[in-house]
């Protein structure tokens, strides 16, 4: 293997580079030991510390609901109306999409690393507006700023560990994030009932949300960036040093190998001298112009358009004001039954998503997530809810029955979400080529966090306007259409390297083909 210098894109010195003894660029092959390799105590504490962007993901999902519930008076003369609770909400989400959207320029342009520092700073802000709002607009603001941080924190932490994770245990990895936002969930429910009496303690709430955006910021400080995004930047040895340092049992040929391998990919995409903005349009042109690319954005915006229109963040936006419906005395410590019970079935996939693939726990998951809304749907029928004043109660003599039922079919939608819809679609890094990873990993976080925000904004609208019954029925269907989608779509991609999967959609989205190859991978594992 001989070697040569690759100009460092951003003004540095050249340093050594690997150059592949004349193998194509067109086909991905990694070395035995570097598919086989597992990942280090060192990976293990960087993808703690880079999953806490999706921690505060989790945490606002969370700490919104219980807020909302107990602001009272505190931001106006008057409690808040459902459309102001709405305008709140879905404030974050409309901050998220256009964080989303320029997620994929900023993280080739800063990295991986420094993109998630940046994306503190929004989260420090809007929470520290948040704590002083004293009107609806206000805080409005507050959320929308927040909701930047957000968004770059979704699109930037899962495409940091897909591309640091060995092949192997990228989904378990990747997956951590997952953990990780619906622990937040979790805690931010908790310390939610837990102030529920408290004077302006959903303030404190908000305010907690500051202390994880700086401890992250210091801890990134001396972790190593992308291997992916060093060798774009030419930094060829601080590449190698950070696949040797996270991929225990790696020969130091192998890794080598993958060095050159990303070598000669990004010597293909960019001609040399190109800006940082120049290569920002090749990678649009190349998204939209190379088939493969164009069916892995469809993949993963169909993905994250399905995590969001079944209805799952509404129900945990307004998961208290639902619950409150039904006659619960405390109905934010009910929602917090609901958050434990997708942090625990997020765990499950931890210990699943290798096993048993991302294809058959999306559609496992969308088979028990339809059940869990049509019996809500039945449920609610039942429990003549009466709208009046911004609030709404259960008239009926028989609401403590069906509502203990729409709890139970609640937390069983839940855990059915949780192990598939909830978890999967974050590892879309894995069906998009080094050049449009993160330009199309930003769109489809744009796709999910407009989702978000058309259904946080309408969620209680349907409700009052179309009946409880309409809308759970509404979001069942869309649970059976989101199943045909992956049915057809969704290629299995366990056990596949990240290179391998651009070949596998270049003449069709061969989802037979995927599962095939996926088996035989898991045979020559077990053997």
């Amino acid at each position: 293997m001989s070697e040569s210098t690759l100009e460092s894109s951003n003004g540095d010195k050249p340093t050594t580079s690997y150059e592949s003894d004349k193998r194509s660029p067109d086909i991905y092959v990694d070395d035995e030991e570097f598919h086989d390799s597992k990942p280090s105590g060192f990976l293990l504490i960087l993808v703690m510390v880079s999953s806490v962007s999706h921690f505060m993901f989790g945490y606002d999902t969370g700490y919104i609901s219980a807020a909302i519930a107990n602001i009272g008076t505190d931001l106006g003369p008057d409690v808040l109306s459902y459309g102001q609770q709405e305008f709140i909400t879905s404030a974050t989400s409309l901050g998220a999409f256009f964080g989303a959207l320029i997620t994929g320029f900023l993280a080739d342009f800063l990295g991986r690393k420094r993109c998630s520092m940046f994306a503190n700073f929004f989260l420090i802000v809007g929470a520290a507006i948040q704590c002083g709002a004293h009107t609806v607009w206000t805080m409005i603001a507050g959320r929308f700023v927040m909701g930047i941080g957000v968004g770059l924190g979704s699109v930037v932490a899962p495409l940091y560990i897909t591309e640091l994770a060995p092949p192997r245990y990228r989904g378990r990895l990747t997956i951590m994030a997952s953990i990780i936002r619906t622990g937040a969930q979790l805690i931010a429910y908790g310390i939610g009932a837990g102030l529920d009496h408290v004077s302006h303690g959903w303030r404190i709430l908000i305010g907690i949300s500051m202390i994880p955006c700086v401890l992250q910021t210091v801890l990134l400080i001396p972790l190593p960036d992308s291997p992916r995004y060093l060798v774009q930047r030419g930094l060829l040895d601080q590449a190698k040093s950070a696949l040797t340092r996270t991929h225990v049992g790696a020969t130091e040929m192998s890794i080598d190998n993958k060095i050159a391998e990303l070598v000669i990919s990004t010597n293909e995409l960019y001609p040399e001298g190109t800006t940082a903005f120049g290569r920002f349009l090749l990678h649009i042109r190349d998204l939209f112009l190379i088939p493969s690319n164009l069916r892995g954005l469809a993949i993963v915006c169909g993905s994250q358009a399905i995590n969001q229109y079944t209805s799952f963040n509404a129900l945990m936006y307004f998961s208290s004001t639902i619950f409150a419906m039904c006659g619960f005395s405390n109905p934010t410590a009910v929602s917090t039954v609901v958050a434990g019970t997708n942090f625990v079935f997020t765990v499950v996939v931890y210990y699943t998503i290798d096993r048993v693939g991302r294809r058959n726990l999306m559609l496992i998951s969308l088979v028990g997530m339809t059940i869990g809304l049509a019996v809500n749907a039945i449920a609610f029928h039942y429990m003549d809810i009466i709208f009046s004043n911004n609030s709404a109660t259960a008239a009926s003599t028989n609401s403590n029955t069906w509502g203990i039922v729409i709890i139970i079919f609640m937390m069983f939608y839940v855990a059915f979400f949780a192990i598939g819809v909830g978890a999967i679609p974050w590892q879309q890094s894995e069906v998009l080529p080094m050049s449009v990873r993160g330009l199309a990993s930003s769109l489809a976080c744009c796709v999910n966090w407009s989702g978000s925000l058309v259904v946080a904004s309408t969620f209680l609208t349907m409700m009052q306007n179309i009946t409880p019954t309409g809308t759970f029925s509404f979001y069942t269907g869309i649970c059976v259409v989101s199943f045909v989608f992956i049915w057809f779509c969704f290629p299995e991609l366990k056990n596949l390297s990240l290179e391998e999967t651009q070949l596998m959609l270049e003449d069709g989205f061969n989802v037979k083909k995927s599962v095939a190859l996926s088996k035989e991978r898991s045979k020559k594992v077990i053997n």
